[in-house]
């Protein structure tokens, strides 16, 4: 059995291919699944497509052929032409597949240094491929390692702690001005575009309350309703003016050419505000007023810089835990076999039956003439009590639970001690939780 994967990313494939690359209904991703997995040397597939890249993992029997297959169909289901992916994409097998697998769950292959949205995202795709009968034990292996990898980076590093982007760096400034806490004070939102929607986003997390503001009321409404646990208001852009003279803290990200406020609408009050603008060009026009305090992109820039570099900084344990991670996997895989713990457990049965007749000649209990009758006898008996089990072992063998199965039987048995992890270092979380779902509707 090997691991393979096929990649296209930002950072090997335009914007324009990674489009068309791109399975934007499950309908025509169900299609690629299925053709994929019609291929005999094909065992299991997941599929991982969102706006930064595809990535298709499969485990296979072999991996030149389905190397070659997944190119071809990949072009012939999205209308490419072969020289549109030919040179771009990047292969990885075996060892480096599951090592790139690990990276990108991390988010070390991430556009933005250990954002977090890739771990939700990949969840997303193989809880749609488990779900749909596309993948089972063996890519469950592969991703519930990932997913603990993907944790133990987040846990053991800062990779994921300092913010990057204007919008999480001006909140977390806001938050920083506000004694670290935002919940309970209200906050402004001028505009519902990419920017607003991400700063509304970190606002929401950080507890603040948010009165949105845009042109396009029915855009604001929709935005509010994808903001939980915080009050979110939606005002029309002509109350701007009460807005920005009534509450302390203001983001503005509209893409307006010109500056939506000005000092025509700015008034002198008794309490200091604190303005974001986090537009190009910018939404705020110098101000004089000095109850008011101004962050520009170009303000918070330095400090994105800085944790730009701290999440570098980190990336160097990151991949040093991945590559760990990497290593103990496939160790790991060594220990699962079922064939080699059968016979283990058959020659221990044996050592300790041929050590207890040695020990019955000693004291006499058996006579020498009897030895031969008697271990015939005491081996049939293991071979009779073991035959129901060995057959159970090998029926579950490809099932999803069979990996928790054989870590207790390596633990009860004690085989192998050095060479075993601990039990549960895997098992099949996604699958144990339907089964104990299913349990709990029965």
């Amino acid at each position: 059995m090997h691991y393979i994967t096929l990649s296209y990313t930002h950072k090997n494939t335009c914007i324009e291919t990674r489009e068309k690359l791109a399975f934007n209904s499950d309908e025509s991703l169900k299609k690629y699944y299925e053709t994929i997995l019609a291929h005999k040397n094909v065992n299991e597939v997941l599929i991982i497509s969102t706006c930064n890249r595809v990535e298709i993992l499969a485990s296979v029997k072999e991996t030149e052929e389905v190397a070659e297959m997944l190119l071809y169909e990949l072009t012939k289901h999205n209308n490419l032409l072969m020289q549109e992916l030919e040179g771009k994409g990047e292969i990885h097998k075996d060892v480096d597949a599951v090592h790139h697998l690990f990276k990108v769950v991390s988010s070390l292959d991430s556009v933005v240094l250990g954002e977090t949205q890739i771990v939700s995202q990949i969840k997303d795709a193989f809880a749609f491929s488990y779900e749909n009968g596309y993948s089972g034990q063996k890519i469950a292996r592969v991703m519930h390692n990932a997913f603990r990898c993907s944790a133990a980076v987040r846990s053991s590093t800062d990779i994921s702690k300092n913010p990057v982007s204007v919008a999480s760096v001006a909140v977390a400034k806001a938050k920083e001005l506000f004694g670290g806490n935002l919940g309970g004070y209200t906050a402004v939102v001028v505009g519902a575009g990419e920017m607003g929607e991400l700063t509304a986003k970190h606002l929401a997390a950080a507890g603040a309350n948010i009165i949105l503001v845009n042109r396009d009321m029915e855009k604001a409404h929709q935005l509010a309703n994808h903001l939980d646990n915080v009050t979110v208001t939606v005002e029309p852009f002509s109350e701007l003016k009460n807005l920005v003279n009534h509450y302390r803290l203001l983001f503005t990200a509209t893409g307006a050419s010109t500056p939506i406020i000005d000092e025509h609408i700015v008034e002198e009050v008794t309490f200091q505000r604190f303005w974001f603008d986090i537009a190009v060009p910018r939404d705020i026009a110098e101000c004089t007023c000095k109850s008011i305090e101004v962050y520009t992109v170009d303000d918070l820039k330095g400090i994105m810089d800085e944790n730009i570099k701290q999440r570098e900084l980190s990336a160097k344990a990151a991949y040093g835990i991945v590559g760990k991670f990497t290593e103990d996997f496939f160790k790991w895989l060594q220990t699962l076999s079922v064939d080699p713990m059968i016979k283990e457990i058959r020659e221990h049965a044996r050592a300790c039956s041929v050590n207890e007749i040695q020990k019955a000649l000693k004291k006499g209990y058996i006579s020498a003439d009897m030895e031969d009758q008697v271990t015939k006898i005491v081996h049939q008996a293991f071979n009779t009590f073991l035959h129901e089990p060995t057959l159970k072992l090998k029926n579950i063998a490809e099932q999803p639970q069979a990996d928790t199965v054989v870590q207790s039987i390596q633990l009860f048995f004690g085989l192998n001690s050095k060479q075993r992890k601990a039990l549960d270092t895997y098992k099949c979380d996604y699958q144990i939780e339907k089964d104990l779902q299913k349990k709990d509707e029965a």
